[in-house]
C-alpha cells in the first residue's frame, strides 16, 4: 500500500494533479491557492519529469498558456484565489466555448471572511456563467481523488473543469492516501478535424459550438447525479431536509458524529444534482442548505422546490438569506450547530495573555522608509492624492504612515491617478509594486503616456511577490526598460534606494518629479526584509 501523507487541501489538490499526469502548473500567487504550485515546484516528480511550473504574469497569462497545454494534447492545472478568476475570465469563458483537448482543470481557491482578502466572492458563479463542471470537494483526500477524475473528465467531454477549493480546505492538513500508480504525461496530440474549429472563435463557430455546450448541460446534470461524489442518504427525522455543498459537509457532521438523523444531501459536484433532490423534497417540509460563500445552491432550491405538478407544494428553504446562517463569511460547526437548533457545547474563553495585532509592514521594510520620505514631501502640497495598490505596501494606510487614500484592486492605482489628474487633483500619485506592475500595471501607464497625464507613478520595488511569500516577481531587473519602452521619457525614470540615510535624496527626487507636468516614474528599489534574511541564511549554508 502507498505512503500516506500528511497535507493541506492546496497539496492534496496538487498531488492529485501530478500523479494524474499534468505537463504545467500555471499559476500567479494569491493566498489561499499560492500553496498548490509552490508543491509543484518542489516535488520530486516534478523535477524529474520537467513539468512547467514558473509563475506567471497574472492570472489571464496563466489560463491562456495551459490552454496552449491542453491544444497541445497534455494535461495543465490553473492555480489562482478567487479575485484572479476576475482577471483571467476572458480566456475562462472562452475556454468553454474551445473546450479542452488535453485535460484542463482550473483550480479557484476563494476566502471566505476575507482573511487576506479585498471582498468575499464564490467561484462556483464563474462556473456556472461559463456552463462548466464544477467540482468542490469536502476533505483532503477527496481533493486528492477529484482533481483526477476532474482532468479524466475534462479530456472524455471535451470541457475545462473548475475545482473550488475554500481557505479552510485549503490550509487546514488530514491524512491523504495516494493512489497505487502514477499516471504519465499525454503524448502531444492535437485536437480532432471536428473539433479543432472550436477554437477559433469566431461569431459563426462560436455560435454552433455555444449551441452545443447548452445542449451538453443536460449530460453534465446527470453525470452529477449518478456520480459517487454526490450523494443523497435518507434517515429517520424527516422533519428537516439538509444540503450540504463542499467543506459543509465537514461542519455538519461535526455536530453529528454518530451520523446525521436527517436525510443529507452531500454535493460535491455540479451542474447541481437536482434530481437527487427530489428523493428528499418528498419526504421533507423544511430544507437547511449549508454552503461556504455565497447562497448560489441556496437561491437555486428556491425555484426548484416549488412544483405542484409533482405535488411538492410549498417547501420552506432555509440558509444564509432567511439568516438561519450568516449572510457573510466563513461558516464553522459552531454556526451550524446553531442553524440545527442543537444546544451549544464547551466554548473556550478568550485568552487574557494574547491579543489581536493588527498587520503591519515589517520593521526594515523598504516600504516604510519610501513612505516616511513620501509622506515628508506630500506634506507640502495641499490636496495631494496617493491612489494605492495590492500589496504589502498596501498596509501603508494604516498608522503610522496614513499615506494612501485609496486602494481597490490589482493595477488601479495608476488608472485612478490618471482619472484624478484629468478632474484637477494636483500632486497626483499612483503607488504600486514591483509584481503588481506587471501584473496589470503596465497598460495603465501605457494610458497615461499616451494622455500625457500629470502623473507620478512610485514603483516600490522589493524585488519579489512579497505579500504571498517571496514568490519571483516578472519584473525584477527589467522596470527602468519597460517604463522606457511603453514610452516614459529617460530623464523622468529615476531610481532610490529607500533607506534612512537616503531620505534627503528620496525627497529631493520626489518632489522633483511631482513638479514635472507629466508622467514620470520613480522607482524605489530594496529587496524585501524577508526575502533577504532568506538569501543570507542560504548563502551560509552554502559556504558552510
Amino acid at each position: 500500500m502507498a505512503e500516506k501523507y500528511l497535507l493541506l487541501g492546496d497539496e492534496a489538490l496538487a498531488l492529485g494533479a501530478l500523479h494524474a499526469g499534468i505537463s504545467g502548473v500555471y499559476a500567479y500567487p494569491g493566498t489561499p491557492s499560492t500553496e498548490i504550485t509552490e508543491f509543484i515546484q518542489r516535488h520530486p516528480l516534478a523535477r524529474a519529469r520537467g513539468i512547467h511550473s514558473d509563475w506567471c504574469t497574472n492570472e489571464k497569462t496563466a489560463m491562456e498558456a495551459a490552454l496552449g497545454v491542453s491544444f497541445a494534447g497534455k494535461r495543465s492545472l490553473v492555480c489562482m484565489k478567487h479575485v484572479g478568476m476576475n482577471v483571467c475570465a476572458d480566456a475562462f469563458v472562452n475556454s468553454a466555448v474551445t473546450g479542452a483537448n488535453g485535460g484542463l482543470v482550473i483550480a479557484a481557491c476563494d476566502d471566505p471572511s476575507q482573511h487576506s482578502s479585498q471582498n468575499e466572492q464564490d467561484s462556483r458563479f464563474y462556473a456556472s456563467f461559463a456552463m462548466m463542471p464544477c467540482f468542490e470537494p469536502s476533505s483532503q483526500q477527496e481533493a486528492y481523488d477529484m482533481v483526477r477524475e476532474a482532468f479524466d473528465y475534462s479530456e472524455a467531454n471535451h470541457i475545462p473543469v473548475l475545482m473550488r477549493l475554500t481557505t479552510r480546505m485549503a490550509h487546514s492538513r488530514a491524512v491523504v492516501q495516494p493512489w497505487e500508480g502514477i499516471r504519465e504525461e499525454n503524448p502531444m496530440h492535437f485536437p480532432a478535424p471536428g473539433r479543432e474549429k472550436f477554437w477559433v472563435t469566431l461569431p459563426g463557430i462560436s455560435r454552433a459550438r455555444v449551441k452545443e455546450l447548452a445542449e451538453e448541460q443536460d449530460k453534465f446534470r446527470k453525470d452529477s447525479e449518478v456520480s459517487e461524489d454526490n450523494s443523497f442518504c435518507d434517515a429517520p427525522d424527516h422533519s428537516l431536509g439538509i444540503v450540504t455543498c463542499g467543506i459543509a459537509y465537514n461542519y455538519l457532521m461535526e455536530n453529528y458524529p454518530e451520523g446525521c438523523p436527517h436525510p443529507l444531501l452531500k454535493v460535491t459536484r455540479y451542474p447541481f444534482p437536482s434530481g437527487l433532490l427530489e428523493k428528499m423534497a418528498r419526504t421533507c417540509k423544511t430544507v437547511l442548505v449549508i454552503e461556504e460563500g455565497q447562497p448560489l445552491v441556496e437561491e437555486r432550491l428556491r425555484g426548484l422546490l416549488y412544483d405542484d405538478e409533482k405535488g411538492n407544494g410549498f417547501i420552506k428553504v432555509k440558509g444564509r438569506l432567511d439568516g438561519t446562517l450568516p449572510r457573510t463569511g466563513e461558516l464553522n460547526p459552531d454556526l451550524v450547530r446553531e442553524a440545527l437548533g442543537i444546544p451549544g457545547g464547551p466554548v473556550h474563553a478568550k485568552s487574557d495573555v494574547t491579543v489581536p495585532r493588527p498587520p503591519a509592514l515589517c520593521q526594515g521594510c523598504g516600504h516604510r522608509d519610501f513612505y516616511t520620505a513620501l509622506n515628508a514631501v506630500l506634506a507640502k502640497y495641499d490636496g495631494a492624492k496617493v491612489f494605492g495598490d495590492i500589496g504589502c505596501y498596501t498596509l501603508g494606510y494604516m498608522p503610522p504612515f496614513h499615506a494612501i487614500h485609496s486602494c481597490v484592486e490589482m493595477g488601479a492605482s495608476l488608472t485612478m491617478a490618471i482619472g484624478a489628474a484629468n478632474s484637477g487633483v494636483w500632486p497626483s500619485v499612483g503607488v504600486i509594486g514591483d509584481s503588481t506592475f506587471t501584473h496589470s500595471g503596465m497598460t495603465g501607464l501605457l494610458d497615461a503616456v499616451n494622455s500625457n497625464a500629470d502623473i507620478t507613478l512610485c514603483i516600490s520595488d522589493n524585488l519579489t511577490t512579497g505579500m504571498t511569500g517571496g514568490q519571483d516577481s516578472a519584473g525584477t531587473g527589467k522596470l527602468e526598460k519597460i517604463c522606457e519602452a511603453i514610452g516614459v521619457d529617460p530623464c523622468h525614470i529615476r531610481t532610490v534606494i529607500p533607506l534612512p540615510k537616503n531620505y534627503p535624496d528620496m525627497e529631493r527626487v520626489i518632489e522633483e518629479e511631482i513638479n514635472y507636468h507629466g508622467v514620470s516614474v520613480v522607482i524605489c528599489r530594496r529587496e524585501c526584509i524577508q526575502t533577504a534574511k532568506r538569501h543570507a541564511a542560504q548563502n551560509k549554508q552554502t559556504k558552510k
